[in-house]
């Protein structure tokens, strides 16, 4: 997701839980998530913005900025969209875990616990390793526009 303020933004959204809750850096993503048994990755990536945001995704002419790996070595299909997100309209969705670790007690944690609209530079800090390389897709992209 990427708009033309001024100058070219991200959305991104901070990873929640209790395992990101005191981290920044490299703590951020693009809306992603799993692929459904038989699902395409555009398909999947509409259902994850909305499961994520709570909001339905955007409309507009998508592009594939590509595919990343992960060190982990899960792979992230990712699309653009130039749209604009009012943030005050998010609804993040919740998934649970066990929390503490060990403690048998289950806890609901919303999926996304920040959402923000970065600048390139700055969403290079912010984003997880594996996703920040779709930055320089991006770019590329909108260098290639006519």
């Amino acid at each position: 997701m990427a708009r033309a303020a001024p100058r070219i933004e991200v959305l991104c959204a901070h990873m929640g839980g209790p395992l990101w809750a005191r981290k920044d850096e490299h703590a951020w993503s693009f809306p992603k998530g799993e692929l459904d048994d038989g699902e395409e990755p555009f398909a999947a990536a509409r259902r994850e913005f909305a499961e994520e945001l709570g909001i339905a995704a955007p409309t507009g002419a998508y592009r594939r900025l590509g595919e990343y790996r992960y060190s982990s070595g899960k792979v992230v299909v990712l699309f653009a969209v130039e749209a604009d997100v009012p943030l005050e309209a998010i609804r993040p969705g919740t998934f649970e875990m066990e929390w503490p670790p060990r403690s048998g007690r289950r806890q609901e944690f919303p999926e996304v616990d920040r959402v923000a609209w970065f600048d390139v530079p700055v969403a290079r800090t912010r984003l997880v390793a594996g996703q920040a390389p779709a930055l320089d897709a991006l770019r590329q992209l909108l260098a290639e526009a006519p």
